[in-house]
């Protein structure tokens, strides 16, 4: 386990923040689950774990075939591309939330105290 460990910059505690900076770089929080270019394969992956979108994708997959083919192709993708980019879009609003709440907290102002 590793503790995150907040040292008063005095000098007098140099030795031990100089240790303990070389694993703790940085003092930021970050709670968002995707970046700029993870969004879109990280989320597709992620919802197709869930089997009601590998259901309709498996039906989208069997309408390709014209043997098996109950609607036309499109109208067949029509329900998981809509609940796909519901998905993402709630994902996505939720993730850029976090992303605010983080930039608010770690620019905010602290107290530190030194005996």
């Amino acid at each position: 386990n590793k503790w995150r460990i907040v040292f008063p910059n005095n000098g007098r505690q140099w030795k031990d923040w100089k240790q303990a900076s070389a694993f703790y770089s940085g003092n930021r929080i970050q709670t968002t689950k995707y970046t700029w270019f993870t969004f879109l394969p990280q989320n597709l992956f992620e919802q197709f774990h869930r089997l009601g979108n590998l259901y309709f994708f498996f039906l989208v997959v069997l309408n390709w075939f014209s043997q098996v083919e109950v609607f036309h192709r499109e109208i067949a993708m029509l329900p998981l591309i809509v609940v796909l980019l519901a998905s993402m879009i709630k994902d996505a609003i939720e993730d850029y939330r976090k992303y605010r709440f983080d930039e608010t907290i770690n620019f905010s102002k602290t107290r530190v105290y030194d005996k």
